[in-house]
């Protein structure tokens, strides 16, 4: 299992977007709340199946959307509310960062301290900082890379600190400590461990003491399985109109520091305006926490900026669930969405984005119910090919076990490799993003170019070179 969401997945190809006149735009029309446009984007996309679960949308201390969207649970025909409660997966890790920091400022620990000082006996840790785990940078391997839902035997029950340990302390090291950024569990998990070895109380309770209670953040915990709240949710592994696949309640031990939290919407924005005050930890601590490394990756935060705004944000996920923060300093907004349906590698990055559009005033674009069609592999064949927009990017399509791929050969591009879907024989879309692909003929039928369209509308033409 690949823990990590494909976090990184955008709305646009910037700086590449080209503006449609067509588009959506706040103030269009004058009766129009800038509220009900979010939730009318928000209502399509769960026509669509591709959210379902709580929304806070806030600004300078105002909240501009707090709602509940599609089931709680399916069976019980329950509804979900601003008081649903979600696991929030990697989400978890900016907790485990401020809580390390905050140890830091203590003088109980610095995050300059080689991993020997924690763990006398593991191999090379003389050579990697606590900086470099929560940075993502330390090159151990990702242990979450071998779990999967053919591990459910395992990962449904209370396992040791000592058996996840010795699932990756023991695998060759993957790269140089601070030279590469890879998504890493693994890390996360020490650092938990290394919570309790320095404070003498449970991960959880250093949380609880630190976080959790001077915020009052009471709808907050870690065993989500044996949680006994009626405001509890049911994920799903699959969810559509026709059809909704229940996923298991992987136990919290198993992912720990790196994604075992649950909470709400309400309680990740008293966190969020924390946070945005600069509680709890110092100014300092604060700005190492947001100082990006490699990957636009701080301590425990993503650092980005999308329309010439810098945010913070974080992502999490576990099977039946996604969760998304998204905070922007300067003007003071934050976008929080709790999801209960999902599998590994999904993200609300994209819907997190478009929200964040209404906000700004930019152009985006509501979800339309996709259909599919058939097409043979020879059709899908012709169709294959290395797509240039210039000397730098380019999106590479291959068909393979009849479907259709693409990809951007730039990781600026922020596109992995995603399937293809086609609504016609020329027009495809994907699940991921809004993003969708078109494919133009000449007069003799050959493939000589495709046209993206994002939110904005059309986005940039890519000539087919072989």
């Amino acid at each position: 299992m690949n823990y990590r969401l494909k976090s990184t997945l955008i709305l646009f190809f910037s700086p590449m977007a080209l503006v449609a006149e067509a588009q959506q735009r706040i103030g269009a029309t004058s009766d129009t709340t800038l509220s009900k446009k979010l939730d009318d984007y928000l209502e399509s996309t769960v026509s669509a199946y591709h959210f379902n679960g709580s929304v806070l949308i806030a600004r300078k201390g105002e909240i501009l959307l707090q709602k509940g969207y599609g089931w709680k649970d399916v069976a019980r025909t329950t509804v979900n509310d601003e008081r649903s409660i979600f696991p929030i997966g990697s989400l978890t890790k900016p907790f485990t960062a401020e809580v390390i920091l905050k140890l830091q400022e203590q003088g109980k620990l610095s995050i300059h301290d080689h991993l020997t000082k924690y763990f006398p006996d593991y191999p090379k840790g003389d050579k990697i900082t606590l900086e470099e785990l929560l940075d993502h940078t330390s090159g151990i391997h990702n242990y979450t890379d071998d779990i999967d839902e053919k591990d459910t035997a395992i990962t449904l029950h209370p396992v040791t600190k000592e058996r996840v340990l010795d699932a990756f302390i023991h695998k060759r090291m993957e790269f140089k400590p601070g030279t590469k950024f890879s998504y890493n569990n693994s890390a996360y998990y020490l650092l938990g461990w290394i919570i309790e070895k320095v404070s003498g109380k449970p991960y959880e309770t250093m949380v609880r003491e630190t976080i959790f209670n001077p915020l009052g953040m009471i709808h907050s915990g870690f065993d989500f399985t044996h949680l006994n709240d009626a405001c509890k949710t049911i994920g799903y592994r699959f969810f559509t109109a026709d059809r909704q696949v229940q996923s298991y309640y992987e136990d919290s031990t198993v992912y720990y520091a790196a994604g075992a939290m649950y909470s709400t919407t309400g309680d990740l924005y008293k966190w969020a305006q924390s946070i945005a005050a600069g509680e709890i930890l110092t100014n300092d601590s604060w700005k190492d926490a947001f100082t990006a490394r490699l990957d636009h990756y701080g301590l425990g935060w993503w650092i980005d900026s999308l329309f010439g705004k810098k945010y913070i944000a974080h992502s999490g996920g576990r099977l039946g669930y996604m969760s998304n923060l998204a905070y922007y300093p300067a003007e003071d907004v934050t976008i929080i969405l709790l999801n209960n349906f999902g599998d590994y590698g999904q993200s609300l990055v994209s819907i997190n984005q478009t929200l964040s559009a209404i906000v700004f005033d930019q152009p985006y674009t509501l979800w339309g119910k996709q259909s599919e069609i058939h097409m043979s592999s020879a059709a899908l064949l012709t169709l294959a090919g290395t797509y240039k927009f210039n000397a730098k990017h380019s999106l590479i399509v291959t068909a393979q076990d009849g479907k259709l791929y693409v990809e951007a050969s730039n990781p600026d591009d922020k596109l992995p490799r995603v399937e293809l879907h086609a609504e016609t024989s020329d027009k495809f879309y994907i699940t991921e993003a809004q993003l969708k692909f078109e494919f133009v003929h000449d007069a003799q039928g050959n493939t000589v170019k495709m046209i993206t369209y994002n939110t904005a509308g059309k986005d940039v033409e890519w000539l087919k070179v072989k």
